[in-house]
Parts: C-alpha cells; sequence; structure tokens
C-alpha cells in the first residue's frame, strides 16, 4: 500500500472518530441538557450558546464563504482560459473580460440564501398547520387564561416554530461542506499537503460539530436523533476522503470542478441564512448582559478567525 494511501485512510478515521467524539459531547453529557435545569437557563449556558454563535458565524465568514469565493473565481477564471484557447485567444475579448468583472461567487451564495429562504416562505405558505405551536407557548397561553388574562390572537415566535427546518437546513449545509473538505484531502498528492489539509479541517471542524451538538440540545432534539444527525454529519468527510481516492489522479474537467464550486456557494449561502436569522436573533434576543454576550459572540468569531490563519 502507498505511503499516501494510508495516510488518506488514517485521515478519513481521523476525522470521523474526532467529529463524533466533538457532536456527541453537548448530546451525551447531562450538564448540556435543557431538560435538567429547573425554570431560567443559567447563565453559563447562555454564554456557551452565544460562543457557538459566535464559531457558526466565524465558520461561516472565515471558512466557508471565503473557499466558496476563491473556488468559484478560480473555475469561472478556469473556463474563460479554456474558451479563449480554443477560440484562438481574442486580446480584445480578454480586455473586455478584465473590464467587466463581475462578483459570480457573491452572485451564488447570495441566490443560496435566498433559495432557504423562499423555501422557508413556501413551506410558511403552503402548510402553516405544519407548523404548529410551540408547547412553551401553549403553556403560556393556558396559564394567561387561568389567571384572566386573555390574548385574541396568539402568534408563534419565528425563532421557535421554524427551528426543526432551519435546523435541517444547517445540517444540509455544513455536510456539503464536509464533503468538499473531504473531497479536497482525498485528491491531494502527497503525504505532507494530505495532513496539512487533513489537520485544518480537524482545526475548525471541532468546534463546529460541537456547536452543531449544542444547537441540537437547545431546540430540544430527542437524544435518539440527534445521535443519528451527528452520525450522518460525521460520516459525510469520509465520504468526501473515499471519492477523492475514487477519482484518477489527473482527471478534473472544468465543468465538474465549477459545479462542485457552486454547490459549495449555494451551501455557504444556505449556512449564512440560518446564522443571520436563527442563531444569532436567538441568542441575542434576551436583554440580559448584552455586552457580555457580546463578548461571547466576538470570542467564538476570533478562535475562528486565527484558526483561519494557518487553516
Amino acid at each position: 500500500m502507498e505511503p499516501v494511501l494510508e495516510v488518506k485512510i488514517g485521515c478519513l478515521f481521523a476525522m470521523l472518530v474526532v467529529t463524533l467524539v466533538c457532536g456527541l459531547i453537548p448530546i451525551c453529557f447531562k450538564c448540556f441538557q435543557i431538560e435538567t435545569f429547573k425554570g431560567q437557563l443559567p447563565r453559563g449556558f447562555s454564554l456557551l450558546s452565544c460562543v457557538s454563535a459566535g464559531i457558526f458565524l466565524g465558520a461561516g465568514f472565515m471558512h466557508m464563504t471565503v473557499e466558496a469565493l476563491e473556488n468559484i473565481e478560480f473555475e469561472i477564471r478556469q473556463l474563460r482560459v479554456k474558451n479563449r484557447t480554443e477560440s484562438g485567444g481574442n486580446s480584445s475579448g480578454d480586455a473586455n473580460s478584465a473590464s467587466k468583472e463581475y462578483s459570480y461567487g457573491g452572485l451564488i451564495i447570495s441566490l443560496g440564501f435566498f433559495f432557504v429562504f423562499s423555501l422557508e416562505s413556501l413551506a410558511l405558505q403552503c402548510c402553516p398547520e405544519a407548523i404548529g405551536k410551540p408547547k412553551v407557548q401553549e403553556e403560556e397561553v393556558s396559564e394567561a387564561q387561568i389567571h384572566g388574562f386573555h390574548s385574541h390572537e396568539p402568534s408563534p415566535s419565528p425563532s421557535l416554530s421554524r427551528k426543526p427546518f432551519r435546523a435541517l437546513i444547517l445540517l444540509l449545509s455544513l455536510s456539503f461542506h464536509s464533503v468538499f473538505e473531504g473531497l479536497a484531502v482525498g485528491l491531494q498528492t502527497t503525504v505532507p499537503t494530505t495532513v496539512q489539509l487533513c489537520l485544518a479541517v480537524l482545526a475548525h471542524k471541532g468546534p463546529v460539530v460541537f456547536s452543531v451538538g449544542l444547537r441540537l440540545v437547545q431546540i430540544g432534539t430527542a437524544p435518539r436523533w440527534a445521535m443519528f444527525c451527528i452520525l450522518s454529519f460525521a460520516l459525510m468527510s469520509p465520504l468526501g476522503i473515499a471519492l477523492g481516492l475514487a477519482v484518477p489522479t489527473g482527471d478534473s474537467e472544468v465543468g465538474h470542478s465549477l459545479a462542485k464550486a457552486v454547490l459549495e456557494g449555494v451551501s455557504a449561502g444556505a449556512f449564512l441564512y440560518v446564522t443571520f436569522l436563527d442563531i444569532l436573533p436567538r441568542e441575542l434576543a434576551a436583554p440580559e448582559a448584552p455586552m457580555l454576550k457580546w463578548a461571547c459572540v466576538t470570542v467564538g468569531f476570533a478562535f475562528m478567525a486565527l484558526i483561519a490563519l494557518w487553516a
């Protein structure tokens, strides 16, 4: 067996184990379970959630969005070079294209954002009964009726009613990104580059998957389903490595690479949608200790920003 292949197989199992361990910690330990707290959640749990929100923010801006922009722009440049080569090379066309650069990467990421936005809006428009009323609100309404207060039009909180859908989008976007990360590792041709890229992926995957597990606990996901979600997510990077091993060396068409970059951009846009419209508003909604929460979100973002220096 070749040394590079042995290292890639080791990276495959390392990604699987690290992702499983980091993701299952919030699910398996009772100190993270909401049911163990009576009444209001302790401040430490809320601040930890703010740190995880900062980690999601950093992962979105410093990793997923940056990688998607770089890959999309690179593949578009490669496609232009290929077209110019096939057409014999037109210098005037080169000058015009250089003066009319367009941010296709930003457009594709924005399309991913609006795609998820449209899906959620369509689901709310067509199946409002599928959203249901949160148990917390039902208890508040019943208590209000007992004490003589009447609410003519109780409206479910969007952050509560849409949590399962947004959690699904979060997992799907991260899963797409994980497959592409594993694919990049599987396509490496030398041992040093394979190890370096694997360590870079693990450096930010650990905190992100821990935050995913914590998020699943926050929205009240059953432990069995939460473990299934983490297991499914943990298999994505090994799947990407396996796909990279199956691809013959040097066989990468521009069209296939561009399609991969576009999918990565769409998943980055979906991730940003969930981060800004669900995770951050939820953590910053309560008025208690706003500056402390800001500091915790900043710490989470700064941690991912530091990792981005070498990852």
